[in-house]
């Protein structure tokens, strides 16, 4: 094959410097340990400071450095492992035991438009919404919407009133359904505001959004919509040890 037009761009000077950087951080550097200023920085890798600078917020959106006000630029601990693949297994409902996620909160009310579309209602169909979260470490590490079609459950009792109880029992009805199955996506993202502050982010950092279409009878029965921190987490599908990471 000829050499395509895309190859022939040089790579940005601090790309190169972003990938120096990291394999100092690797080879001369310890988690939590703090980095020289950039002045020096500078100095010892002979490159300008805005150039440093573009490869120090690269670093950090990778998630291998982390700036604090009156402490600098630390390196960061290694992302969190979090097993996507078995949260509630892969033959079951969200909720079963031994899931990872809280019920915090429900909704009812019209679903995002894509979302309505694969659930197979109206746009402007009111269908519940369970809030949870995941916490790991004692880190939340990520968010969810699972939302469930009313054709799915038909009606929530009120219980105690509390958006808790509401929220878990959704989950419960959810379970009375043949389970028919799963599948999911993953894609990078940027944090709405809403998700930003639940995750203790800035408004459009990169996230991971894992959708998951829950099946029965056939149908779409309920639909999540998951957002983690891409900072801090690294996602494993397998129901075996997970692949070590082999390039960063």
């Amino acid at each position: 094959m000829g050499t395509t037009q895309l190859e022939t761009v040089p790579e940005p000077k601090y790309w190169q410097l972003r990938t120096v950087l990291s394999e100092a951080l690797d080879s001369e550097f310890t988690v939590g340990e703090i980095l020289p200023n950039e002045r020096e920085l500078a100095a010892r890798f002979g490159v300008a400071r805005a150039t440093l600078r573009q490869a120090l917020e690269q670093l950090e959106l990778e998630g291998r450095l982390q700036r604090r006000r009156g402490v600098g630029t630390t390196v960061a601990p290694p992302r969190v492992g979090v097993d996507v693949g078995s949260e509630s297994g892969p033959h079951t409902w969200p909720g079963a035991p031994g899931d990872a996620w809280h019920a915090e909160e429900y909704a009812e009310g019209p679903a995002p438009a894509a979302v309505a579309r694969t659930l197979g209602v109206a746009a402007d169909a009111p269908v519940h919404a369970v809030l949870r979260s995941r916490t790991t470490g004692g880190q939340q590490v990520a968010s969810e919407v699972l939302y469930v079609p009313t054709a799915s459950v038909p009606s929530v009792p009120t219980g105690d009133g509390s958006e808790a109880a509401r929220a878990r029992t959704v989950l419960r009805e959810l379970h009375r359904l043949p389970f028919g199955g799963q599948d999911r996506t993953v894609e990078l993202g940027s944090a709405r505001a809403e998700d930003a502050r639940r995750l203790d982010r800035l408004p459009g950092a990169p996230v991971l959004i894992v959708t998951t279409r829950y099946l029965s009878d056939g149908g779409t029965a309920a639909v999540s919509v998951a957002t983690y921190r891409a900072d801090t987490c690294r996602l494993s599908f397998s129901d075996t040890d997970p692949v070590p990471v082999l390039a960063s």
